[in-house]
């Protein structure tokens, strides 16, 4: 028996403290994760390595939107592994123009520009961004601005902690990328008032997922889109956790029929399979990148291409979207009950909700471990709120079940 063969059949036989323990010893503890190891998934359901069935409701941030394992997409990532996975952007690929066809074609989007994490997408769209206010909007080069939401979470690179308010990934990150000024979310006045002449974007979160579910007001971005048409400036849309049919709606924009110049887009686009993440824009956008200016090796691979074609072709069909909205409708009339009587608040939009705890109830991490030990996962943020983003395969008794154990968890 080799040593490999040998340390995964040790590895199959640890319990749950044990890999716990590996884990603490040889990875860097750069999260804080609940005390569960995971094995297994399918559907809306996942098992720890002792045989223990929870309900995951964060499905990986909204990654896993179709459910663990879905069929069809693992038929197809099945089908392109036996067949090619890897030829970097040098060479065609027989996946690449079908997948860049469709995704063009749900977004409303001339043209795609395929990436891998979510990151890489918004600094991908950044970079865009300031390639055309040079090119196109005639901004001196070097001085391009980008204004922000306070409260965004768009990622960890250092160009993104570099306008984030969140001291914890920002602190000690230091020095910071200049051409990033914050304005408040959900003001579009504030919006209006940073804009200066060498402004070339503003660039939001629909609905602001780690700030906890954060909902703007009713016409805010609907007055952000008619802002950045009057400043002749572009509106990008980090649709990354909210796209994708998470909100009942195949993007979080069109709840108010907005479209913006740039989708930036991640997460359920490789179908909790692989990371596979884009950017869609039409040619007077994505044009200014050439050939040698922007790239990366996995971007567009074929796996990645076969995996978000068949992502495309399900969101098409438009199932999930109706599942996120009628399971929503479903999920916030049974939370509702709960304001007054342990939560402070609730924020609902699709299957996408943000449960506030009242003052002197417990911690949000208290409150995902009492949620575990009920069988449902889901995790806090922000102190006191518990974001819970379960599968869109999610049934109306799981729902009823995750409900009851919020309720319990609360008291």
């Amino acid at each position: 028996m080799t040593e490999t063969r040998q340390d995964q059949d040790r590895m199959s036989t640890l319990d749950s403290a044990a890999h716990i323990e590996l884990t603490e010893r040889y990875a860097a503890h750069n999260y804080h994760p609940l005390p569960v190891v995971l094995s297994h998934g399918e559907g809306a359901w996942v098992t720890d390595v002792e045989g223990r069935r929870y309900l995951d409701c964060l499905a990986g941030y909204s990654a896993l939107n179709f459910g663990h394992g879905h069929p069809r997409l693992l038929a197809r990532a099945h089908a392109q592994l036996d067949r090619l996975t890897l030829t970097s952007r040098a060479f065609f690929n027989d996946t690449l123009g079908p997948f860049a066809e469709s995704l063009a074609q749900l977004t409303g989007k001339e043209v795609i520009l395929p990436m891998n994490t979510g990151a890489e997408a918004v600094e991908t769209a950044l970079k865009v961004a300031r390639k055309w206010g040079y090119r196109v909007k005639g901004v001196p080069e070097g001085e391009a601005d980008i204004i922000v939401m306070e409260g965004n979470f768009h990622g960890r690179t250092t160009t993104i902690v570099s306008f984030s308010d969140d001291k914890v990934a920002r602190d000690e990150y230091g020095p910071y990328t200049p051409g990033f000024g914050a304005v408040t979310y959900g003001d579009a006045e504030s919006v209006r008032a940073a804009i200066t002449d060498t402004t070339v974007a503003v660039l939001l979160e629909p609905i602001q997922g780690e700030g906890g579910v954060v909902i703007p007001p009713e016409g805010f971005l609907r007055e952000v889109r008619a802002i950045c048409d009057e400043a002749g400036i572009l509106m990008i849309a980090d649709e990354i956790q909210s796209g994708l049919a998470r909100t009942g709606r195949t993007f979080a924009c069109d709840h108010e029929d907005v479209v913006p110049d740039i989708y930036v887009m991640g997460k359920a686009l490789g179908g909790g399979l692989y990371p596979v993440s884009a950017i869609a824009a039409d040619h007077a956008v994505l044009d200014v990148v050439t050939p040698g200016s922007h790239g990366s090796t996995f971007g567009g691979n074929p796996l990645a291409a076969a995996i978000g074609h068949e992502v495309v072709t399900m969101l098409a069909e438009g199932e999930f979207q109706r599942r996120a909205a009628d399971a929503g409708a479903l999920l916030e009339a049974g939370l509702r009950p709960l304001v007054g009587n342990g939560l402070a608040a609730i924020r609902v939009r699709g299957l996408w909700a943000g449960l506030d705890i009242e003052p002197g109830g417990p911690s949000g991490r208290t409150m995902s471990e009492r949620l575990m030990e009920r069988g449902v996962l889901a995790k806090d943020t922000h102190g006191s709120t518990i974001r819970l983003a379960p599968p869109l395969v999610i049934t109306e008794d799981e729902i009823r079940l995750l409900v009851d154990a919020v309720a319990d968890s609360l008291h």
